[in-house]
């Protein structure tokens, strides 16, 4: 299992766990994480599972892929750290990964 921890607006921290393949995504689905719409379903088709990597994992993360980074152009308030969270596997390097949901999706 790994743990991801969803930061809200307020500062309200959420700590998932997913197995490992599943996506950050899905994880915030499973668990009524507020904020994480992913109209699409992981699709990478929508930008409404936008999220910021905290800069401590932003290395370890990676940035976006080509598809993604187009994706992208549609989330809201979209910063370099920005990510669709459909697109984030659960891997043991990321146990622990925090992610900053913005205060709306796009």
């Amino acid at each position: 299992m790994t743990k991801i921890i969803f930061v809200q607006q307020n500062g309200e921290r959420i700590e998932t766990e997913a197995q490992n393949g599943a996506t950050v995504m899905e994880a915030a689905i499973m668990n009524g994480v507020p904020g994480i719409v992913a109209e699409c379903g992981g699709a990478c088709t929508c930008a409404t599972c936008h999220v910021y990597v905290d800069a401590a994992w932003e290395e370890t993360v990676g940035g976006p892929s080509a598809m993604e980074e187009d994706m992208l152009d549609f989330a809201f308030d979209v910063k370099a750290s920005s990510r669709l969270s459909c697109q984030i596997k659960e891997r043991d390097a990321i146990n622990g990964l925090i992610v900053h949901v913005p205060s709306r999706q796009g």
